[in-house]
């Protein structure tokens, strides 16, 4: 299974940027998928992520609450992360995870991505 996240780039403050994940690998579901983030000198730390289920559970960190929607597109194994409003201290490498995977010939509890980076600048 691989996860290849796009959509980093340098931003100023108060812009927006959209980032992709998409998992590749005779994939027939993923239980969980989500955003992590690490900036330089910072443990890596929960942005948000998306559990599949009779109801779909979000959860955001509170840092991010109302500015990033996560959302999923189930028939291309893909999660987006919409980043709104974006401030310096959201400057970090963006890393994709999924959970929970089961592809045709195994399951496999956990993939990541190879990140991602995300500048907020002026």
């Amino acid at each position: 299974v691989q996860l290849v996240e796009s959509g980093g780039g340098l931003v100023q403050p108060g812009e927006s940027l959209r980032l992709s994940c998409a998992a590749s690998g005779s994939i027939e579901s993923i239980l969980l998928m989500g955003w992590y983030r690490q900036a330089p000198g910072e443990q890596r730390e929960l942005v948000a992520t998306l559990t599949s289920g009779p109801k779909t559970k979000y959860t955001y960190a509170d840092s991010v609450k109302g500015r990033f929607t996560i959302s999923r597109e189930y028939a291309k194994n893909t999660v987006y992360l919409q980043m709104n409003s974006l401030k310096p201290e959201d400057t970090a490498v963006y890393s994709c995870n999924a959970e929970g995977i089961i592809t045709k010939t195994a399951n496999i509890n956990e993939a990541w991505g190879q990140g991602t980076q995300v500048t907020v600048s002026s």
